[in-house]
């Protein structure tokens, strides 16, 4: 656009000025002159400043909003790595205790270690031994089928999950976690893990599920000596 193309009927507006400054990047060689003498209101004091203050002003900013970044990349890393910690101390106890008295100490140490209100759990195909206990008592097809369809744990509200009935007090759960226990993936589920919150937000369908994923593994893991050994 140049001058002796200017309609007067259509006066110049604020884009056709950042159009033409945007398709002559050497306007301010010509001009350089301006560079200096322009000011700009600065957004923190409503004060005028240089262009080239406002430059820095920016750069500033930006610097500012990447150290913050980076920060909490930092402490989303510590927190992981004291998750991970605590997640291989609960799986070498769990190993390490009795199988006879492993559920009892995988749903306390669930809740002690990571702050889950309630935790509960059901088995099936378990030993002989086992058969009686609170634990193994029968399951409906719906949650087995239920549990078999999760590829990855079910997060969301309790609303309708009747797993939920295992819990000590059902009413309290707002939100729940739904964990398969499998001893691999291309195996049918022999257990469900429930953990809940009175918290809304706790369990959530937008949540990563990482973590509870290596809970499911670990606690498949252990929970497996309750099942009948092959021949």
């Amino acid at each position: 656009m140049t001058p002796t193309s200017i309609n007067p009927m259509n006066p110049i507006t604020e884009d056709d000025i950042a159009d033409f400054l945007a398709n002559t990047p050497d306007f301010f060689e010509r001009h350089a002159q301006l560079l200096a003498s322009v000011q700009l209101l600065s957004p923190d004091n409503h004060r005028s400043v240089s262009l080239q203050e406002r430059q820095a002003q920016m750069l500033r900013d930006k610097i500012r909003a990447l150290e913050m970044r980076i920060m909490e990349m930092i402490r989303h890393g510590n927190e992981n790595m004291i998750i991970t910690e605590k997640l291989q101390k609960w799986a070498c106890e769990l190993l390490q205790t009795p199988a006879a008295e492993r559920v009892p100490s995988a749903l306390k140490n669930i809740e002690a270690r990571f702050q889950v209100p309630q935790v509960g759990v059901r088995l099936w195909g378990v030993s002989e031994a086992f058969a009686n206990a609170a634990y193994s008592q029968s399951v409906s097809d719906e949650v087995k089928q239920a549990a078999a369809s999760f590829v990855t744990p079910f997060v969301g509200a309790s609303s309708g999950v009747e797993a939920v009935q295992w819990l000590q007090e059902p009413a309290q759960a707002a939100s729940v976690a739904l964990l398969p226990l499998r001893l691999s993936k291309d195996q049918a589920p022999f257990g469900l893990l429930v953990l809940a919150s009175p918290d809304a937000q706790r369990f959530h369908s937008g949540m990563g599920t990482d973590f509870l994923e290596h809970l499911g593994e670990l606690c498949s893991a252990a929970l497996s000596a309750l099942l009948p050994t092959k021949d």
